[in-house]
């Protein structure tokens, strides 16, 4: 038997088996040019029996991660690649395509570089060019590149038949990558310029030029992954609306393949390749061998699921010099923080067992870093006067109270280590930090600074079409009338509990939807349509809060770019669940940015500088009865949390009286909780009423302090872990499975649940089914309770700021809250309410921002508040500031001709005049409209004594008397009426009045007003109560249904206070001509109560008479 013939045999016939590699494919991470979702891509290529696939997405590796492990669960190998567009130093205004594809880890670090380099090149136009290549790529760098095939400089090079220039060329790449690291495309498109001749010369270069076949490899590289998605491609690029990426279109994908194309097919292609004379198949160039002997040689293994932290360990190098590991370093810290948390003695045998507790799951987890890091940036914000809070599960550990990162006592609050941090947790947990929001931007240079630049970067994050979004973009795309797309984007439901509404459930679940969509083709064409688009990336997006810090450059780790909007932010390529511990490796600390720790701050630094008293807001008195009776009494505009109809009724009735009322209150006030605030306040004020579902010692434990009450999702672990014999990991899931509330594992959950009762606690197996009845509606809802004691200390920071220093408080609230219109109006009606008198803007006295004002002499204002020159529309900083700075140096302006002589700020015009008479902030000089009147008079003269700026300057020229007072040209004065627009168009409020006024006496004695309805005072402004309100319209807001029809949400105001009412689709229809903005109206209508929330809806408006 002839061996050698037979082995040629088996040869041939694995040759002949060898599977197509698609060594360039897009995945929709090439922002809407492609089709393909990774795990669709992956599967495509698992059904066609290919062992390797390659993603090589548009100037980016978004998709990287989540490819390697989609491919790895597969059990195929991943190919991790770019195309990238090149710009060549012969043709820079030409756009040209190069693929890189990483040979190994070290070619992945490459990748992840030039990648970010081509990004960071232009945000707006990623590319690279020779040069850059040539700077940071070398032979060891670990690449593979491909010319592009068509799209490609060297197919330009070739169409022409310039081999010498295109062998110039190859040399060049290969020169800095090395021998056999550049491989030329053929691809089977023909829809190009001079098609034919660039394929049989890129044949010939290969074959007879650089005499090596094996550099030529074939790409088919598809966008989409079969004929049938081809017109979906089309509508994404219609989408996207760039004119040049739909000229892209037209010229490249329109009449061309680009589909996931299988083995058989990939041979009938390229076998065609060339002319009659000369061809694949003549030349005896297995160009389907060549891809799988490449794809065999890049072996890209990326490392996991290992953690890399910050270099903090540079922090304590004394420690570290005596021999001491960072966790020893943490407790040393931990240790200290004992004295200056003032522990008593009695209690730190209690302390030091649950930190002694804490810290050696820390370090078993290998976390001391993480926490270091964080202790180090709260340590930052505290000597630098940031105000922070720390919210979320972190509340639970001694360890970060101690190391005054956290606030609230777990030990005092009884608030679970394990719900944080448990030996079975896999994933490192999430310390989320809230700092005041104008300090954020700070916070985040200082982390830059302290670690590096290049080792800082923010989050990127992805945004998807989801159902309704995707709906209306393919409507348009398709040119349907925006109204049908609108309409069916209208009947798909809302999200629930934080989880999209599919298309196909909106199908499911709307029966108008599903008639529309079986009996109308157009419908039906769109719905189909937004199927194949649904749930595709649209666009990179920066994270709210994340950020994530490296031991060095974070393109080690992530590719980055910059933020898409061109705010000078670095952003990661990977998302928090590619960039994260278990995958990329890079820990995300959370810096958000909360208003209201902003507004405790200004109020702060007001009390100290006016009342000369440094209060400490972290060591407030928590038993403080002021804060507890404006709570009592409904005084909740304003606080953090607490604040609305709803929760401020609750609040009236519950009558807090300690902070874990407040805390409870934080967590019952949601859908689902909110139905046990009731109970809750029953028991509270009456304990007889304190019953539990079953008379087990666990239960009583669990929810004794909350009066057998459901509040706090740890309520729902401890029962899994103490009654139904859960471990804390197992308990993990459990929290995670009723939180998404996926049938099949509330099912599994339930048996497990119920049964572990039985086993476990012995319970007769019928309560234990009451128990599981009574917590399933509140499990996906349950607030956990270390994230309620967070939020509740500063709610009731918020709270006992404007019981003790209500004056400063409202000043902080209208300082940081200026330029919101709506929101300055309401406080300005609360400042009212409290008895806090608010001034007009005035050039002798209003700073920049808001400001008190003395009025020692007024026994009914001591203190006033008033409005600031940077709260004027139309009057701009500038000026501002010129008016200031001049009367803080020379005095009080005495006259008009005084005012106008100092003033010589170019930025004095008619605009900023106007602005500064219509709002008051001249009345001490002449009554508005005889200003307004002889405005072009004054400024002809300001324009005059610019000029000829001499000592004095004769103004008296100008009016009727030039005697030394000056009388003003006499004209009509301004109405009431004109002079509250003035000021609601200009500082959006009304502060000389009311429109409602003349009808004061009437509406003095009225029962139905805003706060009575608020406040559900009387019988006659109960739930569905007929009622008539005077009022006035302060903002009216168009929206609609879910059909599709228009109604109004409409913000009324009368002199006691104001709320969102809702004109409905029938009477909207009637009613729209009469919804004027700042009329004296009379509402007729019904009072309603949904979910606590008192409002109403509107029938009829009528004239006030």
């Amino acid at each position: 038997m002839d061996t050698t013939n037979s082995q040629e045999n088996v040869n041939t016939e694995i040759e002949q088996e060898l599977p197509f590699i698609h060594l360039r494919a897009h995945s929709h991470y090439s922002l809407l040019k492609a089709l393909p979702k990774i795990k669709d891509l992956v599967k495509k290529a698992k059904d066609l029996n290919m062992p390797y696939l390659a993603l090589t997405d548009y100037n980016n590796m978004y998709g990287a991660i989540e490819f390697y492990k989609a491919c790895k669960e597969k059990d195929i190998k991943p190919i991790i690649g770019a195309e990238i567009d090149y710009r060549s130093e012969n043709n820079p205004k030409k756009k040209f395509k190069l693929v890189f594809l990483a040979k190994d880890k070290s070619g992945y670090k490459s990748l992840m570089k030039i990648v970010s380099l081509a990004n960071l090149k232009d945000r707006l136009d990623p590319y690279l060019d020779f040069k850059m290549l040539k700077e940071n790529l070398n032979k060891d760098s670990g690449l593979v590149v491909l010319s592009g095939s068509q799209d490609g400089e060297i197919s330009d090079i070739l169409a022409k038949g310039n081999f010498e220039r295109a062998k110039e060329y190859f040399e060049s790449f290969t020169n800095i990558l090395g021998e056999g690291n550049f491989y030329l495309e053929l691809s089977p498109q023909e829809g190009f310029d001079y098609a034919k001749d660039i394929k049989e010369n890129t044949v010939r270069f290969v074959k007879e030029i650089l005499k090596n076949e094996k550099l030529l490899i074939a790409t088919q590289n598809p966008h989409y992954l079969s004929d049938g998605d081809k017109s979906a491609q089309k509508v994404l690029f219609s989408i996207h609306g760039v004119e040049d990426d739909i000229a892209l279109y037209k010229e490249k994908f329109l009449k061309e393949d680009y589909s996931f194309i299988d083995t058989k097919k990939a041979k009938e292609l390229f076998s065609k390749i060339g002319n009659e004379n000369y061809n694949l198949q003549n030349q005896s160039i297995d160009i389907i061998k060549n891809n799988f002997e490449l794809a065999e040689k890049l072996n890209c293994e990326i490392d996991l699921g290992k953690w890399y932290f910050p270099n903090i360990a540079k922090d304590f190098e004394d420690d570290i010099k005596e021999g001491k590991n960072l966790d020893d370093v943490l407790r040393r810290l931990a240790l200290e923080g004992i004295e200056k948390r003032k522990i008593s003695e009695e209690r730190k045998s209690e302390v030091l067992e649950r930190l002694d507790y804490e810290l050696e799951i820390i370090k078993n987890k290998g976390y001391a870093p993480y926490f270091l890091v964080v202790y180090d940036l709260l340590k930052y914000a505290s000597d630098n006067g940031i105000l922070t809070n720390i919210r979320g599960s972190v509340a639970g550990s001694m360890t970060t109270y101690l190391l005054r990162i956290t606030k609230c006592d777990p030990l005092i609050y009884q608030i679970p280590f394990e719900r944080f941090l448990n030996p079975e947790r896999p994933s490192a947990p999430d310390i989320d930090m809230d700092y005041a929001d104008d300090r954020r931007d700070q916070m985040i240079d200082y982390v830059r600074h302290k670690y590096g630049e290049e080792n800082v970067a923010q989050i990127g994050t992805f945004g998807t079409m989801l159902a309704r979004g995707a709906v209306k973009d393919v409507a348009r795309a398709m040119k349907y009338p925006y109204s049908l797309g609108d309409k069916i984007s209208k009947m798909i439901p809302m999200p629930k509990q934080g989880f999209p509404v599919t298309i196909d459930m909106a199908i499911e679940e709307v029966e108008d939807l599903k008639v529309m969509y079986d009996t109308d083709r157009e419908v039906q064409n769109i719905i189909d349509m937004g199927k194949k688009v649904e749930g595709l990336v649209r666009h990179i997006g920066v994270h709210a809060a994340g950020v994530v810090i490296a031991p060095e450059e974070i393109t080690k780790f992530s590719p980055i770019q910059w933020d898409p909007k061109g705010e000078g932010k670095i952003i990661t390529q990977y998302d928090m669940h590619s960039v994260d511990e278990n995958n990329a490796g890079l820990l995300k600390f959370d810096f958000l940015g909360i208003r209201n720790l902003t507004i405790l701050k200004t109020g702060l630094n007001i009390v100290k500088e006016r009342y000369g008293i440094d209060l400490d807001i972290e060591e407030i008195d928590l038993e403080d009865k002021k804060t507890f009776e404006i709570l009592s009494h409904g005084e909740t505009m304003g606080l953090f949390q607490l604040n609305g109809s709803g929760m401020t009724k609750f609040l009236k009735d519950l009558k807090p009286s300690t902070i874990y009322d407040i805390n409870a209150m934080v967590a019952l006030y949601r859908p689902g909780p909110i139905n046990n605030i009731p109970v809750y306040i029953e028991r509270k004020h009456n304990p007889k009423l304190v019953s539990y579902l079953y008379e087990d010692k666990n239960m009583k434990e669990i929810l004794e302090k909350t009066f057998g009450v459901l509040v706090y999702q740890d309520d729902l672990l401890l029962m899994s872990i103490n009654i139904a014999g859960y471990t804390w990991g197992e308990a993990d899931k459990f929290r995670k499975a009723v939180g998404k509330k996926i049938p099949e594992e509330m099912q599994k959950q339930k048996d497990k649940f119920i049964n572990g009762c039985v086993s476990h606690s012995k319970w007769p197996l019928a309560k234990a089914e009451e128990l599981w009845h009574w917590i399933e509606p509140f499990a996906a809802y349950g607030f956990n309770k270390a994230h309620s004691a967070s939020y509740g200390r500063v709610a009731y920071q918020t709270a006992f700021m404007k019981a003790n220093y209500p004056v400063a408080f409202m000043t902080a609230i209208l300082t940081e809250e200026s330029g919101d219109i709506d929101k300055i109006s309401e406080i300005v009606s609360e400042c009212k309410r409290m008895k806090i008198e608010i001034l007009p803007p005035n050039v002798n006295y209003s700073m920049g921002g808001f400001s008190i004002s003395e009025n020692p002499e007024d026994e009914k204002y001591k203190e006033s508040i008033r409005f600031g020159l940077y709260t004027i529309k139309n009057l701009g900083a500038n000026i501002a500031d010129a008016i200031i700075s001049e009367r803080e140096k020379n005095g009080k302006y005495k006259t008009l001709e005084d005012f106008i002589n100092r003033i010589t700020h170019k930025d004095l015009n008619k605009k900023s005049l106007e602005a500064l008479i219509k709002c008051g902030a001249t009345d001490e000089f002449g009554e508005r409209n005889e200003l307004l009147f002889n405005l072009d008079s004054l400024l002809d003269y300001h324009k005059t004594h610019i000029k000829d700026n001499k000592a004095q300057n004769n103004i008296f020229n100008m009016f009727e008397d030039s005697s030394p007072s000056f009388t003003l040209k006499k004209c009509e004065k301004a109405t009431q009426t004109e002079k509250l627009n003035w000021e609601k168009e200009l500082i959006g409020c009304y502060i000389s009045g009311s429109p409602l006024d003349k009808w004061s006496d009437k509406l003095k004695n009225r029962n139905v007003n805003i706060k009575n309805i608020l406040d559900e005072a009387n019988a006659e402004v109960k739930d569905k109560a007929k009622i008539n309100l005077p009022g006035l319209i302060e903002k009216v807001k168009i929206t609609k249904t879910k059909m599709g029809d228009q109604m109004a949400l409409v913000k009324i105001s009368d002199l006691t206070g104001q709320f969102e009412v809702a004109v409905f689709p029938k009477v909207y229809k009637n009613l729209k001509n009469k919804l004027i903005p700042n009329t004296p109206l009379l509402f007729v209508g019904r009072v309603s109560d949904k979910n606590g929330e008192k409002t109403m809806v509107i029938d009829n408006i009528e004239e006030i008479k």
